[in-house]
């Protein structure tokens, strides 16, 4: 029976990404209000004390522009990652523990007194700036260092011990591992370790292909979210959907590059091209091509197997069969045997970039030997040449 036979109605059970917009559409919600109560707070306060000796609506309009360069300065931070946003502020506060030393030295000399204030506002500006940009710049280098604690928590450390840095245990899953659906099988097997990470814009992605109005990229949508709500249920790997997204706008896979690399995150993908693309920017990656391709059982030439022989082959007289795993086998001779089961002997084995190709020719002999391999692929009379 088909699998459309069986297709659940979306609407009957919990859809992952649907949950993760309403909470995001909340979580922005409160955002927009508390900008809101700022800007009032702000415009209020200006209307009472009239800085400058401004006109009441003008000094309403300076509270107005003081909340825009709040939101501007907010708007750039939020793309910071929490090392660089908090690297920046320690820095600022030593750079301004250091302008009141200048401060109070100058205080102590016979200077006028618009000298002094011009060192005192210039030395304030000066050391809070190159403060900011100095803790901002080196704050990934000393997340690492001695005073990690700081940066990632004493938490973190403790149970990563000496040199770990959590950051490091991060994977970001592309939207083609998660339609391909062999990553929960390998989830539940405990062959993957640290957060699995699903930025919303691969979520959403996954959202638009299971919207789709082709039938087959619909399926391959909600089989998507499907392995990801499977996943978000296990209880020995833990599975986040994150709200960070790269500044400039492109496409997924280009987002998903930008991401591992500030969040120092791997890949876990089986799309050949972004396997590519992040490998050249150093960037790790995690094909489940390859790990498929590893797991295949080794064949060595000489060793007997028993195949089904499914369709013809492109030269003159060759059979074409399938094992378990889907690796060809080119079979010398047996074009004349399809849908039937016959013996062979592995002659040579070929590695492509597509995987493994099995050449063999039929087994003269006929009969089962010790340590053959079998292939139950499809279903038919059984063959064997016969005995001379």
């Amino acid at each position: 029976m088909s699998r459309a036979t069986h297709e659940v109605s979306p609407s009957s059970k919990p859809d992952p990404a649907a949950n993760t917009s309403n909470r995001a559409g909340s979580r922005n919600a409160h955002v927009w209000l508390f900008r809101c109560f700022l800007i009032a707070a702000l415009a209020t306060i200006a209307l009472s004390l009239s800085p400058f000796g401004a006109h009441r609506w003008v000094a309403a309009a300076i509270g107005g522009a003081l909340a825009a360069l709040i939101f501007a300065a907010e708007h750039s931070l939020r793309r910071a990652s929490a090392a660089t946003v908090l690297g920046g502020a320690i820095g600022g506060l030593l750079g301004g523990v250091a302008a009141l030393l200048v401060t109070f030295v100058v205080s102590h000399t016979s200077e006028t007194e618009s000298a002094k204030s011009f060192i005192e506002y210039a030395s304030l500006v000066g050391f809070g700036y190159t403060g900011i940009m100095l803790g901002a710049q080196k704050a990934p280098a000393i997340s690492t260092g001695p005073l990690r604690t700081l940066f990632v928590g004493a938490s973190a450390v403790e149970r990563g011990g000496a040199g770990h840095d959590p950051r490091d245990e991060g994977k970001l899953l592309d939207t083609s591992v998660l339609i391909d659906g062999r990553i929960a099988d390998i989830c539940e097997a405990n062959f993957l370790d640290g957060p699995l990470l699903v930025p919303q814009f691969v979520l959403h992605e996954l959202q638009m292909v299971a919207d789709s109005s082709d039938t087959l990229r619909r399926q391959r949508g909600r089989r998507g979210l499907e392995v990801l709500q499977r996943m978000q249920k296990l209880q020995t790997i833990e599975v986040r959907v994150i709200d960070d997204d790269p500044a400039h706008a492109g496409e997924v896979d280009r987002k998903l590059v930008e991401l591992a690399q500030r969040l120092k995150a791997k890949i876990v993908t089986n799309d050949f091209n972004l396997n590519k693309v992040a490998s050249v920017q150093g960037i790790g990656v995690l094909n489940v091509n390859l790990l498929a391709n590893a797991l295949r059982p080794a064949v060595l030439p000489g060793e007997s197997m028993s195949v089904f022989i499914l369709r013809e082959g492109k030269e003159v007289n060759q059979g074409v069969a399938y094992l378990e795993d889907g690796t060809m086998v080119v079979v010398d001779g047996a074009r004349r045997l399809i849908n039937k089961t016959v013996d062979i002997v592995v002659t040579s084995v070929h590695q492509t970039p597509a995987g493994k190709m099995i050449f063999g020719r039929l087994d003269e002999r006929g009969e089962t030997h010790a340590g053959v391999r079998t292939a139950p692929v499809g279903r038919g009379e059984r063959y064997s040449e016969p005995q001379h």
